[in-house]
């Protein structure tokens, strides 16, 4: 096999479930030194995630080095540091007001994202099984703001910058999705039955590539690493792309390189070979 060309990296996108964190929602204490390791050499990593800024609290600490996060998929551009969002593109509220008539449609738990708040209906946070996102039921308790009538709160709310529609069924998914599909909002299918929506032509690439003009980097000089489908832009838009070992087969063969899992250093691995190549 012939070794990819590898440019000069000079910042690292790591995507968060499947990638940066192990199937235990924890960080492998490799994954930190070589994070680490990379930043003491000049190298800037950052978050490219889905996930919204509460639900990252629990990470920024042992994760002091990693400055900047891609949130929301791509619709959040925000400084741990300064704690303040560096850009941020917010979904229009008529359709914000469709998205909520189509939960109600499909019985679907609706999740509305801020800068700073997970917001979630308090019947529905209490069942997230029902909806295939039970792996996350600890983090929704810590992380989110729960309303009794969502709908109600959501229509006079005028800053939401991305929903994720959880459903009970793929079929669910699917039939929702082509009722929306003619929006002008950005699309992404993800974990088992969730619809991840934020406002148009919004992604984890259109982020990454704001965040790397913000500091200067040309996109040729980035390394993203992702597992799933929500990642699939982000890795075509940087200058090198690594997938996990527990990355979708197709996904694999599209990237650069393939790194070992997510429960065994995958992502540090991926940085110390590519990125500042420790050879200790």
């Amino acid at each position: 096999m012939i070794k990819p060309y590898i440019p000069s990296i000079k910042l690292i996108a790591l995507d968060m479930d499947g990638t940066l964190l192990m199937s235990d929602k924890t960080i492998h204490q490799e994954t930190i030194r070589d994070i680490e390791k990379a930043s003491a050499s000049g190298i800037t990593v950052s978050y490219c995630t889905g996930r919204a800024v509460p639900e990252l609290s629990s990470y920024i600490n042992s994760l002091s080095v990693m400055r900047y996060g891609v949130c929301l998929a791509g619709s959040l551009i925000y400084d741990f540091q300064e704690k303040r969002a560096i850009n941020k593109r917010q979904l229009n509220p008529n359709c914000v007001r469709m998205l909520i008539d189509s939960s109600l449609k499909y019985d679907a738990m609706a999740q509305f994202l801020t800068v700073d708040q997970s917001i979630v209906q308090s019947d529905q946070v209490m069942h997230m099984s029902d909806y295939n996102i039970g792996e996350y039921q600890k983090m929704f308790d810590k992380t989110t703001t729960r309303v009794s009538d969502i709908k109600d709160v959501i229509r006079k709310h005028d800053s939401i910058l991305k929903a994720n529609i959880h459903y009970h069924s793929t079929d669910d998914r699917r039939s929702a999705y082509e009722e929306l599909k003619h929006l002008p909002m950005s699309f992404v299918f993800s974990e088992v039955s969730t619809l991840e929506i934020m406002p148009d032509k919004v992604s984890k690439a259109s982020g990454l590539s704001l965040l790397a003009k913000c500091l200067g980097i040309p996109m040729k000089h980035v390394m993203a690493i992702g597992d799933g489908n929500n990642d699939r832009d982000m890795l075509k838009s940087a200058g090198f792309s690594v997938a996990m070992g527990n990355a979708w087969d197709d996904l694999k063969a599209s990237c650069d390189a393939v790194t070992d899992d997510n429960d065994h250093n995958g992502a540090g691995k991926a940085i110390r070979k590519y990125a500042y190549r420790d050879h200790d």
